[in-house]
């Protein structure tokens, strides 16, 4: 089923090398062709390939969720599966945990598995009438203050229709993926994956009625920097930074063509990892 497998590995960390290891025996013992990525092949003694091409039936990603995203955002055109092996903090998206590695491992390598998609996110910054930078994401886009203490002031549309002007620290558009990260941490509500909305979650608002309101993943939005100043705002993608905004300039988020292929382990429970995760209680009350 798998015969091709792809190794990505958090950079900078020599603490996962007995993860890598493990998944290492593991294919080597099935005799699986296998490609890895830089870092796994400087950890490991062996040969760097290509991930990207689109000829790894899986790749593996070692690290956490952040290193997952980093995957997702580098392979996103090859239609790859993605399985997570998470020596993170909380892993949403990374399943496979150290203890049971060997175990998990060939048990979805032997076909017991189930397999989901998670929608990406499209943004595009207008200036003066013309795009001038792009770029995609699987938790969320964030317009946020930068290099100051005022707040910054924003016009959203949906669909060409005015939703509000804001003045706070910024805004949050995040996918279903992403509404467990940043968003959730602004006040922002937990979307079940298999939705087809967003949620926008303005950051610490003026205004104390300017709510989280969930939209449907068709929309496009619109926000409009009206600030005064040149580099209050900056624009980023799944944390990674994509430019400083100017008065005037339009970010326009719509949803990606593409998806990302997550395979997780037989029997995964959205909802049992939300308990896991966020320590919500489990016995009754």
């Amino acid at each position: 089923m798998f015969k091709r497998i792809g190794l990505y590995a958090k950079p900078d960390d020599p603490l996962i090398l007995p993860a890598l290891q493990a998944v290492m025996a593991c294919l080597k013992r099935r005799r699986l062709e296998t490609v890895l990525d830089e870092t796994s092949a400087g950890l490991l003694g062996g040969a760097a390939g290509r991930l990207a091409g689109g000829d790894c039936d899986l790749v593996i990603v070692v690290g956490g969720d952040g290193t997952l995203l980093g995957a997702a955002r580098a392979l996103y055109q090859d239609d790859a599966r993605l399985l997570g092996v998470n020596l993170g903090r909380l892993g949403f998206l990374a399943d496979l945990t150290p203890d049971g590695l060997p175990q998990q491992l060939d048990a979805i390598l032997d076909g017991s598995y189930v397999e989901e998609q998670r929608h990406l996110l499209r943004c595009e910054v207008i200036r003066g009438g013309r795009g001038i930078a792009e770029s995609h994401a699987m938790n969320d886009v964030v317009i946020q203050k930068w290099n100051t203490a005022r707040l910054i002031t924003l016009g959203t549309t949906i669909d060409g229709r005015l939703l509000h002007n804001q003045r706070s620290d910024g805004m949050i558009i995040a996918t279903p993926t992403g509404s467990t990260a940043y968003a959730v941490s602004g006040g922002g509500p937990i979307l079940h994956p298999g939705l087809p909305a967003w949620v926008i979650v303005p950051i610490c608002p003026h205004t104390l009625t300017q709510r989280p309101i969930v939209v449907a993943d068709s929309s496009r939005i619109e926000v409009t920097i009206h600030t005064r100043s040149l580099g209050d705002a900056h624009l980023n993608c799944d944390g990674e930074d994509l430019c400083a905004l100017q008065p005037g300039d339009r970010v326009v988020i719509t949803k990606h063509s593409r998806s990302i292929r997550l395979i997780h382990p037989a029997g995964h429970d959205h909802y049992a990892t939300l308990r896991a995760k966020l320590h919500w209680g489990t016995d009754p009350c």
